[in-house]
């Protein structure tokens, strides 16, 4: 009598740059059963070069890489790898990038402060085919997509942004000066302020004091959980 095949395991890849939160996710997928280890990217260069060798059946990727903005990449390789099934890392507040990370192509948003349960939960729902977002957001997506897939553009006109203007856009509503969003991002000075001219171009800004004070503004309403 034959023995059953051994059902197969997910395997996890991740793009990420910090170690600390690489070696973290690596240490949870390998506790989660049905899940195992692919490997691991700091950049969005290096995880094209690993895709090419070896193809995980789930991509983790963060927001926020030292070499381009990690919603772009996850565009490209929606394109590229259609069947790829990705997931969202961020520090960043979920309702302001989870559509667009859908748009993008992933499959799932996850702050990286959840807790295992709901890694876990999020893992195995994507990884069968679902989507997973917070519950408190599901209902505003769904209605999105019964419209056609569009939402209505925002009051603020942050939707003319592209991803990493918007990225850069809440840094300075957080109070970052243009050296350290360059630090954070780990791009140059002169390329954040060449985003900062883009934004107040698209927001029909005086100045760039002009869009540093709407963004601290914006982001203090959003903090106060008045919009």
């Amino acid at each position: 009598m034959t023995s059953p095949l051994k059902a197969s395991l997910c395997r996890v890849a991740v793009v990420e740059d910090h170690t600390i939160m690489r070696e973290g996710l690596k240490l949870l997928v390998t506790t989660i059963g049905g899940f195992e280890w692919a490997w691991m990217a700091a950049t969005a260069g290096e995880a094209a070069k690993m895709l090419e060798q070896d193809m995980p059946d789930l991509l983790l990727v963060d927001i926020t890489l030292p070499d381009r903005n990690g919603l772009e990449l996850i565009k490209d390789l929606h394109t590229l790898y259609p069947s790829l099934k990705m997931m969202v890392l961020s520090m960043h507040d979920e309702k302001l990038y989870v559509q667009r990370a859908l748009r993008a192509g992933a499959r799932g948003y996850l702050t990286k402060d959840a807790s295992h349960a709901d890694y876990e939960k999020a893992l195995r729902r994507v990884a069968g085919g679902g989507v997973s977002v917070s519950d408190s957001l599901s209902e505003e997506i769904l209605l999105a997509f019964a419209m056609g897939g569009t939402r209505a553009q925002s009051k603020d006109g942050l939707d003319s942004l592209t991803d990493r203007e918007l990225e850069i856009f809440q840094l300075l509503g957080e109070g970052l000066s243009t050296p350290q969003i360059a630090d954070a991002l780990r791009i140059s000075t002169k390329t954040v302020d060449v985003h900062k001219m883009n934004i107040r171009t698209k927001l029909q800004l005086e100045d760039g004091s002009a869009v540093v004070r709407y963004a601290i503004r914006w982001f203090e309403t959003r903090r106060l959980g008045t919009t």
